[in-house]
C-alpha cells in the first residue's frame, strides 16, 4: 500500500451514493439462495463474476434485478446491509446514506416491512459496532410509472420518520425526471429530501429537469453536465453536490478509461463533486477502491482528495452540527499527515 493509499483509507469520509442491493456479493448471493431455496442462473461464484461484463446500464440492471431475487426476509436485508457497513467502515466511512429499491422487492411479493426493518436493524447495529451513522433514501424505479411510485410512497408512510429522502434510479434514457414531478412534490410535502440520478447516460437536459421540475437537493452522477457550460456554472453557483462514481462510470462505459475521468475537471470548475461506489459488488470496488483508482488514474493530489472527502460531509443530509463535527475530525486527521 502506498502512502497515498494509506492516507485515503484512514481519511474520514461519507458515502452518499450507494445502492444497498448493489452491494450483494456473489458469495452472499449463493448463501441466501441456499437459505431461501431460490434458484439462480449460475453454477458457481466464478460464473456470477464472469456475468459482470456489462456494456451498458441496461445489461447491468438485468443481472442486478435477477440477483435481488435471493433477498426474501428481513434477516436477508439485515445481512446484506451489515456486510456493506463492515466494508465501508474498513474504508474510513463514518456516515453513509444508502439507497434502497423497495419496488424491486414488493413487486416480487416481499412485504415493504421486511425490507426496511432488515435495513434499519443493520443501521442500528453499525452505529453501535463501528460508530457509523447512516440514513435511508427510498429510490423510485424510473422505468416504472409515477403511479407505482406513489404506491410505494404510501407503503412507506409508517416509516417516514426513519427515511431521509427519496431518489430516482434505474434506466435513465427514455425516463426523464419530469415523469416523476408530482411524486417528488408529494415527497417534499412530507418533509423528505430529494435526490435523483441525472446526467449519467441521460443528457444535460435531464439535469435541468431534476433541478427545475423535481427541485432536488442533490444530483446523483451528473457527469454529462460538463457538456453544457451554462449548466456547469449554475451547479457550481448553487453549490449543488454531485455524487460521482468513478468505477461505475468505467464499468458502464460512461468513460472509456479512468485516465479520462472528469473528476479533477469537476473540482477545477468549482463543482461540488464527491466519490462514491454506486453498486460496488458489480462495479469492482467499494468507496476506498474508487478513491484510490481515480487518484492514481488522474494523478489527484492530497488537497483534491481532501476536498472530495470534505464535500461528502457538506453534501450530506446530516444536520449542520454533525457536519461541523465531522469536518473538525477530518481536519485533525489531515493535520496528522502534514
Amino acid at each position: 500500500m502506498t502512502d497515498l493509499d494509506s492516507f485515503i483509507t484512514g481519511l474520514p469520509k461519507a458515502e452518499l451514493h450507494l445502492h444497498i442491493e448493489g452491494s450483494l456479493e456473489p458469495e452472499l448471493m449463493f448463501e441466501l439462495a441456499r437459505r431461501n431455496g431460490v434458484e439462480i442462473p449460475f453454477a458457481t461464484v466464478e460464473d456470477v463474476r464472469a456475468a459482470y461484463d456489462f456494456s451498458n446500464l441496461q445489461d447491468f440492471l438485468d443481472i442486478y434485478y435477477a440477483g435481488a431475487g435471493v433477498l426474501q426476509t428481513r434477516k436477508d436485508f439485515h445481512d446484506l446491509a451489515a456486510a456493506y457497513f463492515a466494508r465501508a467502515a474498513a474504508d474510513g466511512v463514518v456516515h453513509a446514506e444508502i439507497m434502497f429499491d423497495p419496488q424491486t422487492h414488493t413487486d416480487r411479493g416481499i412485504p415493504f416491512e421486511e425490507v426496511i426493518e432488515g435495513l434499519l436493524s443493520a443501521m442500528a447495529e453499525a452505529e453501535v459496532k463501528f460508530g457509523m451513522t447512516s440514513k435511508l433514501i427510498l429510490s423510485f424505479l424510473r422505468h416504472l410509472s409515477e403511479e407505482a411510485a406513489f404506491e410505494v410512497l404510501a407503503m412507506a408512510e409508517p416509516w417516514l420518520d426513519r427515511i431521509e429522502a427519496v431518489g430516482l434510479d434505474s434506466s435513465e434514457v427514455g425516463h426523464p425526471p419530469v415523469k416523476f414531478a408530482q411524486v417528488f412534490a408529494a415527497a417534499r410535502a412530507k418533509g423528505l429530501k430529494l435526490t435523483a440520478h441525472a446526467g449519467e447516460e441521460g443528457p444535460p437536459e435531464y439535469v435541468y429537469q431534476a433541478l427545475d421540475l423535481l427541485h432536488v437537493d442533490r444530483i446523483d452522477h451528473g457527469n454529462r453536465s460538463l457538456e453544457d457550460p451554462v449548466l456547469v456554472d449554475r451547479l457550481a453557483g448553487m453549490g449543488m453536490t454531485l455524487t460521482v462514481c468513478p468505477l461505475s462510470n468505467l464499468k458502464l462505459c460512461v468513460v472509456d478509461d479512468l485516465g479520462n475521468h472528469p473528476i479533477d475537471r469537476m473540482l477545477a470548475l468549482g463543482l461540488k463533486a464527491t466519490i462514491n461506489s454506486d453498486d460496488p459488488a458489480y462495479f469492482g470496488g467499494y468507496i476506498g477502491d474508487n478513491f484510490k483508482a481515480v487518484a492514481e488514474a488522474r494523478g489527484l493530489d492530497r488537497e483534491e482528495i481532501v476536498t472530495l472527502a470534505r464535500n461528502s460531509f457538506t453534501g450530506s443530509f446530516l444536520p449542520p452540527a454533525q457536519i461541523a463535527a465531522h469536518l473538525e475530525k477530518l481536519e485533525t486527521y489531515v493535520a496528522t499527515y502534514a
